[in-house]
């Protein structure tokens, strides 16, 4: 079954592990932070929990952790019992998680941050964070993400239900999108120093072009999935044929 091709539990699992407990120890990392009244953004009304860095390396923690989880159930069931079931319901949830969410959210942490910072990073970043967030968790935050997201997709092969994966990210852009404006109505904060910048007009279009980026971004993950994995799914579809059920 294509969609629970990979490389096999022995390399996945602890490759799995090793990226789950770094994960953890980035959050660690992150929320041990001493904050200065420089950068109060923490203390301030939402939280870490109003910036999307966060939410990200929050949600690919979870994802890893729960692929280590699957890695174990598919590593102490025969292989056959791995394809239906509560086993197949687990590699669904995952394949789901990780298209929707983990590579299409993170991809876009990494490429607005770095557009961004490289354009002005006082739009983003400004430079008395250097002093409170090391460079190394800059990088854990901002930049590792991405290779750790196509060691993923390497892996473990991925279905893809387009329609229903667009509209997910959509439904997710749209709360997070109405959490951001939550935020500046009740506080009088905006979360990112870019949008004190904007007018109206100027939010608006920002704001549309970020979500509209997260489209292409999914459509990003379907092809490198293809790309890494179509010999395999040929195979696969030469065994079917072969074997007939």
């Amino acid at each position: 079954m294509a969609a629970a091709a990979g490389r096999g539990s022995k390399i996945c699992l602890p490759v799995h592990l090793a990226i789950f407990i770094w994960y953890l120890f980035t959050v660690w990392s992150n929320c041990s932070l001493q904050t200065s009244d420089k950068h109060p953004g923490v203390r301030s009304y939402g939280g870490r929990w109003k910036y999307l860095t966060f939410i990200n390396l929050v949600m690919q923690t979870v994802f890893f952790g729960f692929c280590v989880l699957v890695d174990v159930i598919h590593a102490v069931l025969p292989v056959k019992r791995t394809r239906s079931g509560t086993p197949l319901i687990l590699t669904n949830i995952r394949d789901f998680y990780f298209t929707v969410l983990a590579f299409p959210v993170g991809s876009f942490v990494f490429a607005s941050f770095w557009t961004l910072y490289t354009y002005d990073r006082e739009l983003v970043y400004p430079k008395f964070l250097d002093e409170i967030i090391p460079i190394w968790l800059n990088h854990a935050l901002h930049t590792v993400i991405m290779p750790l997201l196509l060691v993923q997709m390497y892996l473990q092969n991925h279905k893809y239900m387009r329609t229903k994966g667009i509209f997910s990210l959509a439904l997710f852009a749209a709360l997070y999108l109405s959490w951001v404006l939550w935020v500046h109505h009740a506080s009088g904060i905006w979360v990112y120093p870019i949008m004190a910048h904007l007018s109206p007009v100027g939010l608006c279009i920002f704001l549309g072009g970020a979500s509209l980026t997260m489209a292409p971004l999914y459509l990003l993950g379907e092809k490198l999935n293809h790309m890494m994995w179509s010999t395999t799914e040929e195979e696969e579809k030469l065994v079917d044929d072969w074997n007939p059920h």
